[in-house]
């Protein structure tokens, strides 16, 4: 088992204004989040508009990416498909250039959503690779929930050792935490909760704007300087409430508010949308208060 403990940043894919990947800029900011201290890189994590880049184009950040890592922090890839053969074919070679786990949705839209399909699922996956899998949960967004008595099953297979959990439901989150192998929460706004409850760490999209930030929360929280982090908490809370719930999408709000903090240019990939310029002005008002 992989320790996979502590800030896990779901890195942002850096665009150029066409669309195109800046390679270029991508190093940067692996750079930038390494000398921050974070613990774990996801690489085509959804807040790297995963589902809007193409398999060669995963690849690409993929095999660069861990390059230039080069051992310094863990590395996460999402291979998330629709079908079976395609997210083996996806983990195989993450795992070939390197990776030290896979993040895999389980199979949503029109997939097995019974316990049994699950696990068959995964079990599959699981006989396919010989490194850690990260399972996910986020029934708002794949319309399937990982039940407590499927995830005991899945801690049985040999690599199923690790659970995001961005459901929100924080009593069903404290029974993950409870039950299973490693428990990374992935919903921003119980972060502190969760690290108090006994989460092992996070797979968490804001670290993109505020790295340095979202470690210390981690080693306060894990030193028990628990004033200390609700001192850190209170002024990172105004940003994360507005990018979790003021904007209609998470993604645009994270990455203007990287764009401010020096972490990117800001661009997204259609079919997603920038801020609109009244709620820029509200986020920046918020982002004051992390440099209180």
């Amino acid at each position: 088992m992989k320790d996979l403990s502590g800030i896990n940043l779901a890195m942002q894919t850096p665009f150029n204004t066409d669309g195109s990947i800046d390679y270029q800029l991508y190093e940067k900011l692996l750079e930038q989040y390494i000398e921050a201290g974070v613990h774990g890189i996801v690489l085509g994590a959804g807040t790297g508009q995963y589902v809007n880049l193409t398999e060669q184009e995963c690849q690409r950040l993929y095999e660069s990416g861990i390059k230039r890592i080069n051992g310094r922090c863990n590395v996460i890839c999402q291979t998330s498909a629709l079908n079976v053969d395609e997210v083996i074919r996806r983990s195989r070679f993450a795992e070939s250039v390197g990776a030290d786990a896979l993040m895999i949705l389980p199979p949503f839209f029109e997939g097995p959503s019974d316990d049994d399909g699950l696990f068959d699922f995964y079990r599959e996956i699981n006989d396919s690779v010989a490194i850690d899998i990260v399972g996910y949960n986020i029934p708002q967004s794949s319309g399937i929930g990982i039940s407590i008595a499927l995830l005991k099953r899945l801690n049985e297979l040999s690599n199923f050792n690790w659970i995001k959990d961005s459901g929100g439901d924080f009593a069903l989150h404290q029974d993950y935490i409870r039950t299973a192998n490693g428990t990374l929460n992935g919903n921003d706004s119980v972060m502190l909760y969760s690290f108090i409850a006994g989460a092992k760490g996070t797979i968490w999209g804001a670290a993109n704007y505020m790295p340095s930030q979202c470690v210390q929360l981690f080693e306060r929280v894990k030193a028990k300087q628990y004033d200390e982090a609700i001192a850190l908490w209170h002024r990172m809370l105004p940003s994360l409430l507005l990018v979790c719930e003021g904007f209609g999408h998470y993604l645009s709000g994270v990455l203007y508010a990287s764009q401010l903090r020096g972490f990117g240019n800001g661009n997204i990939r259609k079919p997603l949308k920038p801020l609109s310029e009244d709620h820029k002005k509200i986020l920046r008002e918020a982002l004051a208060a992390l440099d209180a």
